[in-house]
């Protein structure tokens, strides 16, 4: 005896599959959006740094050629104020590798990354 009153296919039920099914998918698809904010916003904040990197280091370097021929022309030699400025990054690096110790830099790395993933998190959980 097969009855058409099966309580499996009530038009509640599909509409609640239906509701759970697109409420599914509009998750996924706002997963993947905010992955991709945040890998564009990743690539933008490291094409910056990466651009203030290069600027600087421009910037360090003719400044460190200008030192040495200021002090060439100051100790009237072609050569000494390159070596006075060669020695000056040579204490700086000492200073660093000695004294300077990893935990400094993990400590400002946790400090400028200080809970970002929550605080962009939008949604209340």
């Amino acid at each position: 005896m097969v009855l058409d009153d099966d309580t499996s296919k009530t038009p509640r039920n599909d509409s609640l599959i239906g509701n759970l099914t697109g409420y599914l998918d509009t998750r996924i698809d706002l997963v993947r959006l905010e992955v991709q904010q945040k890998v564009s916003a990743a690539f933008v904040n490291s094409l910056h740094g990466a651009t203030l990197a290069i600027l600087g280091l421009m910037f360090v370097v003719f400044l460190s050629v200008f030192a040495g021929l200021a002090l060439n022309s100051a100790l009237d030699s072609s050569f000494w104020g390159f070596g006075i400025v060669a020695g000056f990054y040579l204490v700086l690096l000492v200073l660093v590798l000695v004294g300077v110790d990893k935990a400094a830099f993990q400590g400002m790395a946790n400090k400028m990354l200080k809970d970002t993933i929550y605080k962009s998190d939008k949604r209340q959980a």
